[in-house]
């Protein structure tokens, strides 16, 4: 199946894909960045998969997330009937994790047919399944699942089916569970009633969104898609669910995203902020403290979902990939980058925080300046970027602009709430920083921001420059490097990265165009003061997603489909940001909140405080 025919189910500790045809093809089980048990993804059903469907010829009609949640429903059309197909997991809190599916007969009559094929240890292992009182145990290692179901079940070669039938009105429930082989199992929870449950906090959760802008229901439907990415127990954000789907299919650009990068933590929790989630930004700040560990050299790019700092990268060799594309990674070598733009996200949201929190912890704020006096002393110094190439370092503009932030917004953190700091040597800094962008940055010639000092080369990643309050949206110099990245890096409209072909990022192949671009350009283009291009490009990006609106990371234009890791993190949080960009654009910030004006201002309508 494409990308597109994928939603997405999870429990906020780890998260499946689901496919429109009944399969389950993706999950790990305790956490999103265990190994899988369901990998048919990446390989076929040898992987792994749990598939629950008509067991004739069946047309898979609508399909839906319920209002504000994410529990999904797939129906099912045959000559005989129609049934609906529910998939959720319902917030384990301390208890195990739980996959839950309840067909429901909708007309007439349906013979359906489950077949569950559980493989461990990203289907290396096939468990020894035997019968349980109330349905089957599959123990592999340390690893036990149990699924649990009034429907008769049989067992062959490590293979789970059933065959039933369901009529009008009627319900058949299955539940998986898993728990550790040396612990007792836990008691099985009634799927009506956790479906219930489910159902009311995710709605309780949609409804204390404050953004009532333009585009409210897509901005909900991102909103969600990053909560469901966010870790409850450790306040982590991982990047994406999955590892390995393709920037390009068929190519190597393959990459493992179930981990969480600062940037992109960062980055959704703007967005929650923004939109009125409080308490994920505390969580996340202690997450910041956790990962710290007190010395601002030893920060990483990316970490665990519980901080773990090891992610080393190693192939798995006995999968095909995704249509073919292989190699499959699990682990991230980038990890071990370095990029300074991390530190500018980081102070970033600190002060998005404390300016919607109307406050500044003052026990943390020595940490915070630790972390920014460190950028005094390496913010000169050439990176590895923000796309994590693996080509040589360099002085990438990009990574100045944020480090420019560090100051900027810490300079502003002290002015507001008093603290103790270096203000004069900060402020200095600061206008230091934002001469050299302008001097070595920017090439007057062709009158844009290039990818690094002295590069003929244009990235995307320049089109932050308004959207972080660098330069003023309506700067000539803003206006030349948002015309010069449509027409360089533009394909049919939509935004790539960088040239592959000019950029040395150490790969082969090529990829399709990054949906965070094309969201960044559109919030440049609202703060450029072209509300009319800006809401048209928001719009045909809009109609890139799928039908429940979730996107991944990037977009094919040749092949006309989503590639990249699904759904992405970046993609729905750029997505967030622009919606908003074009209501401050359109209406300033009259009417809107004091959450969204403040999420708002920390962009597209600050000037820079810097030397211009």
């Amino acid at each position: 199946m494409r990308l597109e025919d994928y939603g997405l189910i999870g429990d906020l500790q780890t998260a499946a894909l689901v496919g429109r045809n009944g399969a389950i093809e993706w999950l790990c089980l305790p956490r999103f960045d265990s190994a899988s048990c369901f990998a048919a993804l990446l390989g076929d059903e040898r992987h792994g998969r749990w598939s629950l469907a008509p067991a004739g010829a069946a047309h898979a009609g609508a399909r839906r997330y319920r209002p504000g949640t994410l529990v999904l429903e797939t129906e099912f059309e045959t000559a005989e009937g129609a049934v609906r197909v529910i998939d959720f997991m319902p917030r384990r809190g301390d208890g195990p994790p739980q996959l839950m599916r309840v067909v429901e007969g909708l007309r007439g009559r349906v013979p359906m047919q489950m077949e569950l094929l559980i493989r461990p240890d990203y289907g290396s292992v096939a468990p020894w399944v035997e019968p349980a009182p109330d349905g089957i145990r599959a123990t592999a290692g340390p690893d036990t699942f149990r699924l649990s179901t009034p429907v008769p079940l049989q067992i062959s070669d490590a293979a789970v089916r059933a065959d039933f039938v369901v009529t009008e009105g009627q319900r058949a429930r299955f539940t998986l569970c898993w728990h550790l082989s040396f612990e007792d199992a836990p008691p099985v929870e009634d799927a009506d009633s956790a479906l219930a449950r489910t159902q009311v906090w995710w709605e309780e959760w949609s409804g204390r969104c404050t953004y009532s802008g333009p585009y409210r229901d897509q901005v909900l439907t991102s909103l969600i898609a990053l909560k469901a990415m966010t870790s409850e127990t450790t306040g982590g954000v991982v990047a994406a669910p999955t590892t390995s789907l393709p920037e390009d299919v068929g190519g190597v650009r393959n990459w493992d995203y179930r981990y969480c990068w600062l940037r992109d933590s960062v980055l959704a929790l703007e967005a929650l902020l923004a939109a009125g989630y409080t308490d994920e930004a505390l969580a996340f700040r202690d997450f910041l403290t956790l990962v710290g560990t007190g010395d601002p050299t030893k920060i990483q790019i990316m970490y665990g979902i519980s901080g773990e700092r090891r992610l080393t990268e190693f192939e798995l060799a006995d999968f095909p990939g995704y249509e073919g594309s292989a190699p499959v990674r699990v682990g991230n070598a980038a990890s071990e980058q370095f990029q300074l733009d991390v530190y500018g996200e980081v102070v970033g949201v600190l002060f998005l925080g404390a300016e919607i929190l109307g406050r500044i912890e003052r026990r943390l704020w020595p940490r915070w300046r630790t972390l920014i006096e460190h950028v005094e002393s390496i913010w000169r110094e050439p990176d590895d970027g923000i796309w994590e190439t693996r080509g040589p370092r360099r002085h990438f503009t990009q990574s100045k602009v944020m480090a420019w932030v560090v100051f900027d917004r810490a300079v502003r953190l002290v002015e507001r709430f008093d603290l103790e700091a270096p203000l004069e040597r900060w402020r200095a800094a600061r206008d230091e920083i934002h001469r050299e962008i302008c001097e070595r940055g920017f090439d007057p010639e062709r009158g844009t921001f290039t990818q690094y000092y002295g590069s003929g080369e244009l990235d995307a990643s320049v089109l932050l420059i308004p959207i972080v309050g660098f330069l003023p949206g309506t700067d000539e110099r803003v206006t030349g490097t948002i015309d010069a990245v449509t027409r360089e890096l533009g394909r049919d409209g939509f935004v790539s990265r960088y040239s592959t072909a000019q950029t040395d990022d150490g790969l082969p192949g090529d990829e399709g165009q990054f949906l965070a671009c094309s969201f960044w350009l559109v919030s440049a283009l609202a703060a450029n003061g072209r509300i009319g291009e800006a809401r048209a490009l928001f719009e045909r990006l809009l109609a890139l997603s799928n039908d429940l609106g979730l996107l991944a990371e990037e977009y094919d234009v040749g092949r006309r489909r989503q590639v990249g890791n699904f759904p992405q993190a970046f993609s729905h949080l750029t997505l967030v940001g622009a919606a908003f960009a074009i209501a401050v654009a359109e209406a300033g910030t009259q009417g809107l909140t004091d959450n969204q004006r403040t999420g708002a201002s920390t962009g597209t309508e600050q000037e820079s405080k810097g030397t211009r």
